[in-house]
């Protein structure tokens, strides 16, 4: 069981460690870049050829995405709750106490743990994650909703196309399958890179509040993802990838906006660091419940 445990983090952990190395040379890394190529061709291919390879019952995908949006509702309210008991500015502190990050740790993960069943699941929780982001989540930071912002969103049309290929019974055109197996190859290792690097630029401020968020956070996580794959009936992989996914620790796209909007970034940052890092430690156990 270590040794499948140690098989399972190792890449993970030594793809983040490699870009945190990376940054703390000195040596070139366009996040902005990397995070277009990632956001508009990487994800939007690695979505669309997991979900047209992997064989799993559409209501499983259904049932995945419905527990997700259940999850991302429990953890704003009962983060609301808990910020208001203590006074903590709503705009600032709920976000990230919300969005995790599923995409750069969790995909690997439940990929490695799970393997391709794992990953289409995994997939599914990111990309509603992900819409729920982009539409609520940055209307409750900016003040606003845009439309226009959600639909830009490429991975929504990767679903899209995969669907119609899946629930039509059309054949993947060869060229098609290879170019975005090819280009969603990339996306994984690029994310991890780039986890280690934006960790390595990124300043605690206040500790103490930081550390408590933090716990709060992945203890939250671990609690509503476990609720909501009981309510559910999960089993397996199912319960394991909700459960894991969850669980992650704050997303760093929580400190883009908070430094866009002024929300605290200082702060966010602190709770994506150490949130991360008591991830790093916690894997393990939470590797070991799932398996």
């Amino acid at each position: 069981m270590l040794l499948e445990l140690f098989t399972i983090i190792a890449p993970v952990a030594i793809c983040a460690l490699i870009g945190y190395i990376w940054s703390l040379r000195g040596f070139t890394f366009d996040v902005d870049q990397i995070t277009r190529l990632v956001t508009y061709i990487g994800t939007p291919c690695l979505v669309f050829t997991t979900l047209t390879n992997v064989e799993i019952d559409p209501d499983t995908f259904t049932e995945m995405a419905v527990a997700t949006a259940t999850t991302i509702v429990l953890f704003t309210i009962v983060g609301a709750i808990i910020l208001k008991m203590f006074g903590m500015n709503q705009q600032n502190y709920l976000p990230p106490m919300v969005w995790a990050n599923m995409g750069n740790m969790g995909l690997p993960l439940c990929l490695f743990a799970f393997g391709a069943e794992g990953l289409a699941l995994a997939i599914t929780y990111f990309a509603v994650d992900v819409a729920m982001l982009f539409s609520f989540g940055v209307a409750f930071s900016a003040g606003a909703f845009s439309l226009k912002r959600f639909l830009q969103l490429p991975f929504i049309y990767a679903v899209i196309a995969a669907l119609v290929f899946a629930l039509g019974g059309f054949e993947v055109p060869r060229w098609i399958a290879n170019t975005s197996e090819l280009l969603g190859g990339l996306t994984i290792p690029l994310m991890l890179i780039m986890l280690g690097v934006s960790l390595a630029g990124l300043k605690v401020a206040n500790m103490k509040r930081a550390t408590a968020l933090s716990a709060l956070r992945l203890i939250m996580g671990f609690g509503v993802g476990w609720i909501v794959a009981y309510a559910f009936g999960f089993e397996g992989a199912a319960r394991g990838v909700l459960i894991m996914q969850a669980a992650m620790p704050v997303a760093v796209y929580n400190y883009l906006f908070a430094m866009r909007y002024n929300r605290a970034p200082d702060e966010v940052a602190g709770m994506i660091v150490i949130s991360t890092a008591m991830s790093f430690l916690t894997l393990p156990l939470l590797l070991w419940y799932v398996l």
